[in-house]
């Protein structure tokens, strides 16, 4: 428990068997109260034995279903364990555990849905290219979409409540991107309440990323889908209403 709410951090992990130990102590270490759920999204190493000896409850799925289905899983556990609220934490480090609080305060004031932003005056992250640009998009027409200002809604930190725990274990999307522009158009658009928060972003501990060349070439396509889809709809994009 945190302030009287069962908070589940939930971590999507394929193949972070090098590192995941690392993160799972940091975050029971840095948030007592909380319970850490290890999502095994298909790992071919042996992730999901490293985190079981770490502390953490592990969930392993039997093939890759990427961040989205992941989470998906993780959403649903949360659901049928009553947790309160539900947190997406890295497995590979990037997200500092230390941040978290800063999410719930926000989830406190009212909003529903809550992001650490990258690009908000906190740490040195930095993008460029096609990636860069995709995000300025993003950010100038979500801002809008939302009435709030939005500077990194392709960030996968991010704790939500409530309704929307429910709402993602039933609907959460797959595909690329999906688990952050997407479901974050469709809570907009349903009538839940997003913000944000700066956080900082660290180093991977170990591996590298999963973004490809190709795939960061198929961003500004694929976000002008979705932002075509979002305004063109007068609801959100599967998400049920908000209060219904």
């Amino acid at each position: 428990m945190i302030d009287g709410k069962r908070v589940l951090i939930i971590m999507p992990a394929l193949n972070e068997a090098a590192g995941v130990a690392e993160v799972i102590k940091e975050v029971n270490s840095t948030l007592t109260g909380a319970d850490v759920l290890v999502v095994d999204d298909g790992s071919t190493d042996d992730t999901s034995a490293v985190a079981r000896t770490a502390g953490a409850t592990v969930m392993r799925l039997p093939y890759n279903l990427g961040v989205g289905g992941a989470m998906r899983a993780g959403y649903k556990f949360a659901l049928d364990r009553g947790y309160d609220v539900a947190v997406q934490v890295d497995a590979d480090g990037q997200h500092d555990p230390r941040d978290v609080p800063g999410l719930l305060a926000r989830l406190d004031d009212g909003a529903d849905l809550v992001m650490g932003a990258r690009f908000a005056g906190t740490g040195e992250y930095r993008t460029r290219g096609p990636r860069r640009w995709a995000m300025l998009v993003l950010a100038f027409w979500l801002s809008r979409l939302a009435r709030t200002r939005l500077t990194d809604v392709t960030s996968g930190f991010r704790a939500c409540r409530g309704d929307l725990i429910r709402v993602f274990a039933r609907w959460y999307p797959a595909e690329y991107l999906g688990d952050t522009v997407e479901s974050t158009i469709a809570a907009i658009r349903a009538g839940y309440r997003v913000e944000q928060v700066p956080v900082s972003m660290r180093p991977r501990l170990t591996g590298t990323p999963s973004q490809s060349p190709w795939k960061a070439t198929l961003y500004l396509g694929r976000i002008g889908m979705i932002l075509l889809l979002a305004f063109s709809r007068g609801s959100s994009l599967g998400l049920q209403q908000k209060g219904k």
